[in-house]
């Protein structure tokens, strides 16, 4: 069937040069083939519920559940199920699932864990497709509950059912009344989709949101997500047509990989706010590297979700507001803010909370003053903030906001009113609300009042799609998390420049780990690693290794004094901690002398410890800054990298930044701007050499993608100056575990790397060659100059339309893919210049069961063949 769509498809593309076709994938694409997000409907849509453990006992779980679910407008059916009772709260009762005489889309467990193993056979018999476990007392009690949990997973699988929980509050969807919980609030519907790990806060935000009058679209309880994770309920959410934001509670993210290719895949259209709990680790294993001790979890989570274009906030409110007022309002460009109130304590708050956060009030336009000076009282502030004072109408309100709009410093509006004057917020909330109409800035509101006036007020803006809020702080922090998330967005959409790094990954360099860890050593030696510094064209300097005090001697015939001896030692990794380091050595005659006071350095520090000799390297007398760059292996998102202040105070001031490989050259920028001593370098007007440094982040990273045998690495310090950069010391920790085992060469990667294994070469039927290679983010302009070249007819049968232009969003997303779920192969002509004359796409469905292929060739190309063998690839 496969070879037959292929001819068909081969035909047409001779004629047309495309088609797309929906197909299950059936080639080598490098994604886990799982049950897909539509067998999650029967839990979220479901028709028939059986309630398992439903009870009379009105303090029971199972009572609670029951009653939330009959009697609230829930239109399918209810099935109790109790083996002691024929009836329950007055429904006919089954004594197990098994004697229900209907199918059952979603089986509701609140019975003791022991009996959950027998349970879920039986559901998997009768057909059920959908689970959610309330029961707790599993792996979090021990051995004991581990193995009820093995049998539930096999269970599982055998019958190919979904599973929410153990440990769940259940599941609640506002629009359609399913409350299938044991809380007793019954929130309103809305647009957001609120997924926590947390029962207890699950219940709490509950309370929260409907004291605030926030709306759900559905509310989820994981539990201890044994089979349904964060991944696939952000797929889920990501395509259900009632969510337009989703707020996280997460304490653990179990499956890193797919939890971030799900973020990924939806960030852009919808906003993902976070709640992380546990920033603080009260221990940490003992760092064989300067990685290892920089490198802490919440900096790490806090890379990852920027990687992937999601919003972290600080408290619960901050979940909420943050999210509705990504729904509902534009985002600010920038971090410049407008502050219009008529009262100066409130505003002078809002501005310290703003500069504390990063933000920045906006330089009004000298145009935007002269209005403010012609419709103004002469004794109102006409700097931002703008006091309209105490006896402001609501129309003097109203005419400074519609003058601010047109300022074009300003990125966002804050208007704060409190109870005073002559301002009726009834009037006032209309006025914003009209005036929101008319801008693609945001405006957010702060209505201090507690009143029945103030709270209507609330009620007329939340209910137009302006955010409000009790206090200024409130806003700010609201606003600079709407400007956090425009700056995550830019990460995603932002072209890099091509930095060709394809080196072939040298054989010997395997060699050198297997060698050291066959005598069982943790680390590699510094003439090893540099060894690896060498393959990747990282400078570094020339380093020499002398095994006695007459080898020394005779070696620095081949350096320039000064020189720096270090001792050789596989025991010891941090060797200026143990005075294992000599600098400014000038003459030859110190060599044997100082030969010699390392070893007794080394013996002294551990008389166990072998010196086998010690290494020579010139002194760098090139003035520079002194930086850091490392790779550490950090459960459960993998390699991470480093970047920041190197030297022997790099522990001290842990002046880092955090990023994921591979890199790109866009991603070694951000790393770098992130940290104290870039920007200080640009500050005082000796900037970094950017160009060098982002070459060298790249190759670094392409070398921890190719080596998961690598547990850590470091490279302290990088001396860099404007004109060049060389590496002066570097070391490399072995994973042991890595290396007693065959590994998947990107189980460390929590992004999925370039699929260069998908680049070959081929002959059209005119005999010119072309590279057949998967699209990258640099390939953004080629790209665009394929869809130029495109006529018109080829246009609308691609793209079922005449489309003008593209934008540089529309063309990143073409381009700048996540290969766990996306891949396009391009052809390239690469004669006088670089061209992409044709593309085949290949887009996985959330699951990774179904996909949607598409083909495309330029006009000029078509009926080379090009168009069958790209669909081949």
């Amino acid at each position: 069937m496969a070879r037959l769509i292929l001819h068909t498809l081969g035909s047409l593309l001779k004629q047309s040069g495309f088609y797309i076709l929906k197909q299950k994938p059936s080639f080598g694409m490098a994604v886990e083939t799982v049950l897909g997000i539509e067998n999650l409907h029967p839990i979220f849509n479901p028709k028939r519920i059986a309630v398992i453990g439903a009870s009379e006992n009105e303090d029971s779980p199972g009572a609670k559940i029951l009653h939330n679910l009959i009697g609230v407008g829930y239109k399918g059916t209810v099935y109790p199920v109790n083996p002691f009772r024929q009836t329950v709260q007055g429904i006919t009762a089954y004594p197990s699932i098994t004697k229900i005489p209907r199918k059952v889309d979603l089986a509701i467990v609140a019975t003791p864990a022991h009996t959950v193993p027998q349970i879920i056979e039986e559901c998997g018999k009768s057909g059920v497709s959908g689970v959610i476990i309330i029961s707790a007392g599993f792996k979090e009690v021990g051995a004991e509950g581990a193995a009820l949990e093995t049998k539930i997973l096999e269970y599982k699988q055998k019958y190919g059912m979904r599973i929410i929980g153990p440990s769940s509050f259940g599941v609640l969807r506002p629009k359609i009344n399913l409350f299938a919980t044991f809380g007793d609030k019954h929130p309103d519907q809305g647009k957001i989709a609120f997924i926590s790990q947390s029962a207890a806060l699950c219940a709490s935000a509950i309370d929260w949101a409907s004291e605030s009058q926030v709306g759900f679209s559905a509310v989820v309880s994981t539990g201890s997500m044994l089979d349904v994770d964060l991944g696939d309920l952000i797929d889920y959410f990501g395509i259900d047509a009632q969510t337009r934001s989703i707020v996280l509670y997460v304490e653990f993210v179990k499956d890193a990989r797919k939890f971030m290719s799900a973020a990924r895949g939806f960030a852009r259209t919808k906003p993902i706010v976070m709640l992380k709990a546990g920033r603080f680790p009260e221990s940490a294993e003992v760092a064989l590297s300067h990685s290892g001790s920089l490198c802490g979890e919440d900096s790490v989570c806090d890379a990852a979700f920027r990687r992937v274009g999601m919003v972290r906030v600080d408290a619960i409110s901050d979940l909420f507001s943050c999210a509705e007022a990504l729904a509902m309002q534009p985002n600010p460009k920038g971090p410049e803010l407008t502050i219009i109130t008529n009262a100066g304590g409130p505003a002078i708050l809002a501005t310290d909370n703003l500069i504390a956060r990063g933000g920045c009030l906006s330089k009004l336009d000298k145009d935007t003053i002269q209005a403010l000076r012609d419709n103004l009282p002469s004794y109102c502030s006409l700097k931002n903030p703008i006091d309209v004072f105490e006896e402001a109408t609501p129309d003097r309100f109203k005419k400074v906001l519609n003058i601010c709009l047109k300022d074009p410093n300003s990125s966002g509006f804050l208007v704060i009113y409190t109870p005073q004057g002559a301002t009726d917020p009834y009037a006032l909330a209309n006025a914003v609300v009209d005036a929101s109409k008319n801008t693609d800035k945001p405006i957010l509101t702060t209505l201090m009042g507690e009143d029945d006036r103030c709270r209507n007020a609330r009620r007329i803006l939340h209910k137009n799609g302006v955010p409000t809020f009790r206090t200024p702080e409130q806003a700010v922090s609201t606003f600079m998390y709407m400007y956090s998330y425009t700056q995550n967005l830019q990460l995603l959409y932002q072209t890099p420049e091509e930095l060709s790094v394809e080196l072939e990954v040298p054989t010997f360099l395997r060699s050198i780990l297997k060698k050291a860890f066959c005598e069982d050593r943790r680390f590699l030696s510094l003439p090893e690693s540099m060894q690896f510094l060498e393959a990747y064209k990282i400078p570094f300097v020339k380093t020499l290794v002398a095994r006695t005090p007459q080898e020394a001697l005779a070696l620095t015939k081949d350096l320039e004094f000064p020189i720096v001896m270090k001792a050789l030692s596989p025991q010891i990794t941090h060797k200026s901690e143990v005075g294992g380091v000599i600098l400014n050595i000038h003459h030859r005659k110190q060599v044997k002398a100082f030969f010699a006071e390392l070893s007794e350095r080394i013996q002294r520090h551990k008389p166990a410890v072998e010196f086998k000799g010690v290494v020579l390297q010139p002194m760098v007398q090139k003035k520079g800054y002194e930086l850091f760059i490392g790779s550490k292996k950090e459960p459960p998102f993998g390699a991470v990298i480093l970047f920041g202040m190197g030297g022997t105070a790099t522990e001290l001031h842990k002046d880092v930044s955090t990023g994921f490989p591979p890199l790109n050259q866009v991603l070694a920028k951000r790393l770098m701007e992130k940290t104290k001593i870039y920007q200080y370098a640009n500050s005082v007007g000796l900037p970094l050499n950017d160009k060098l440094l982002e070459k060298i982040l790249v190759k670094f990273s392409q070398l921890v993608v190719d080596f998961p045998e690598i547990k850590e690495i470091d490279i302290n310090p990088l001396i860099v100056n404007q004109n060049s950069a060389v590496a002066v010391d570097s070391r490399i920790v072995i994973d042991q575990d890595a290396m007693m085992r065959a590994v998947d060469s990107r189980e460390h990667l929590v992004i999925a790397p370039y699929p260069k294994k998908y680049t070959s070469k081929w002959k059209l039927k005119n005999e010119v060659e072309v590279i057949i290679r998967p699209i990258k983010p640099e390939d953004e302009i080629l790209f665009n100059d394929l869809f130029k070249s495109l006529s018109a007819e080829t246009m609308r049968f691609r793209f079922f339309e005449i489309i003008k232009s593209m934008s540089h969003q529309l063309l990143t997303r073409y381009c700048n893919l996540d290969y766990d779920r996306e891949i396009a192969l391009v052809a390239e002509l690469n004669e006088d210049e670089r061209k992409i004359v044709g593309a085949a796409r290949l887009i996985i469905e959330p699951g990774g069961t179904r996909g949607e292929f598409a083909v495309l060739v330029s006009d000029s190309w078509q009926g080379q063949g090009l168009g069958s063998k790209l669909l081949d690839s």
